[in-house]
């Protein structure tokens, strides 16, 4: 993955492929798109703006009916991009 632009795309694909059935392989590609930003030296910022961006292109064509699945889908992919960030910060307040 190479800039923001890649980021967003895997993401954008990534996400899509996790809504409709909330399944394990997506979730994990989530998971590796996180583990590979952290690796880049992407911000955690920058991750949380990618987040927003896709998320409201999707809540572009969501009912109102479906929104609280979506927003939960939501959290839950980007909880799991977050995971490297997290397991990392928690090393360093380790070691310190």
């Amino acid at each position: 993955m190479t800039g923001l632009d890649d980021l967003t795309r895997d993401y954008r694909a990534a996400f899509l492929r996790y809504l409709p059935r909330r399944e394990e392989a997506p979730l994990h590609h989530g998971y590796e798109i996180g583990r590979t930003a952290f690796i880049d030296g992407l911000s955690m910022l920058e991750l949380a703006r990618v987040h927003h961006e896709v998320f409201l292109e999707v809540l572009r064509d969501v009912s109102s009916e479906d929104l609280p699945k979506v927003a939960t889908a939501a959290s839950e992919f980007f909880l799991e991009v977050l995971a490297t960030y997290d397991m990392a910060q928690r090393g360093f307040h380790e070691r310190a």
